[in-house]
């Protein structure tokens, strides 16, 4: 496990405030999903997911905890992708 704690936001909704230099990408199968790291560190921040190609999914721990009021987690279960991926589809669509 990466420790990934998945936080899904419209794309309109998210800022990178610095460090986009040193980010490599990464991609592989379909190529919708676009993997974002650090090419120093090698943590991975934030992606364009393949399961919602409009939002980009944050790693929660990767923010500063001062800035977050509060964080709801909604399990998800892989093995029952497309049902676990509707459960949430909703929440990238907010405040769109």
């Amino acid at each position: 496990m990466s420790g990934f704690l998945h936080l899904i936001v419209p794309a309109h909704r998210f800022r990178l405030l610095g460090g986009a230099d040193a980010l490599t990408e990464y991609t592989f199968n379909t190529g919708t999903a676009k993997h974002r790291f650090c090419r120093h560190c090698g943590i991975k921040s934030f992606y364009v997911p393949r399961s919602n190609p409009d939002g980009i999914d944050v790693n929660a721990r990767c923010l500063d905890p001062r800035t977050i009021e509060r964080v709801e987690v909604t399990p998800f279960d892989d093995s029952r992708r497309d049902e676990s991926e509707a459960a949430i589809a909703h929440l990238s669509r907010q405040d769109s």
